[in-house]
């Protein structure tokens, strides 16, 4: 069988969750904890494509990245750098639809601990950076990787903005989800129910690891 939508989908998803883990967690951190005005503005911002309609959500990024858009064309003329229609327009697209799932989960994180512990080791000498590598993010993993495993299994599963950003293009874009979509259009039932099979597999795998490492190492009091 074509692999390529498999390796397209598992390439695009893993950029994704790499560049949403980190940057939901830089501004979970930043954001969370802190009180200034107009934050519930700019959480509402952040989390507002968890509610959009993916189609909304694609038509903002092709405003956005097209090549009259103001980041696409600033792209295209410095850069010679075309977003729409290449494997790049799909990942941006994972990474905003799934980036509110890492904030929200790295934010409950954050805030999940005593953060009087972070004081005293400040009082102590320590510097921020040690801090937050030694303290802030042990304290914080169970439910970093909680969102870094939600974020993968969102970006692997995105259609909507992938389509209208990204387009179906064979070889280039054909993610899972648009190779299933297309198949079904086309009349190829077999195909379509193949990669079906794939995608549940692999997003069924994911949640299980994720609960069975929960009940591991979060809760090991609990007992299948």
């Amino acid at each position: 069988m074509n692999a390529s939508p498999l390796w397209l989908s598992l390439k695009i998803a893993t950029i994704a969750t790499i560049i949403v883990f980190i940057g939901g967690i830089i501004l979970s951190r930043l954001i969370s904890r802190k009180l200034f005005p107009g934050k519930s503005i700019v959480e509402s911002i952040l989390l507002l494509p968890l509610v959009l309609p993916p189609t909304v959500v694609g038509f903002g990024l092709l405003y956005l990245f097209g090549k009259n858009g103001w980041i696409g064309k600033w792209l295209l003329n410095w850069f010679d750098i075309q977003v729409v229609f290449t494997w790049t327009g799909a990942v941006i697209a994972a990474i905003v639809v799934s980036f509110p799932l890492m904030y929200q989960s790295a934010s409950a994180a954050f805030q999940n601990y005593d953060p009087n512990i972070e004081n005293a080791a400040l009082t102590m000498g320590a510097s921020k950076l040690k801090v937050f590598f030694t303290i802030s993010l042990p304290l914080a993993w169970p439910g970093l990787l909680a969102g870094l495993v939600l974020t993968f299994a969102r970006a692997l599963g995105e259609f909507g903005a992938t389509l209208m950003i990204a387009g179906y293009i064979p070889g280039e874009t054909d993610t899972i989800p648009l190779a299933i979509y297309f198949a079904v259009e086309a009349g190829r039932m077999e195909q379509a129910k193949m990669w079906v099979i794939v995608i549940l597999c692999l997003g069924f795998s994911s949640v299980l690891w994720l609960n069975w490492w929960t009940k591991r190492r979060i809760l090991p009091y609990q007992r299948d």
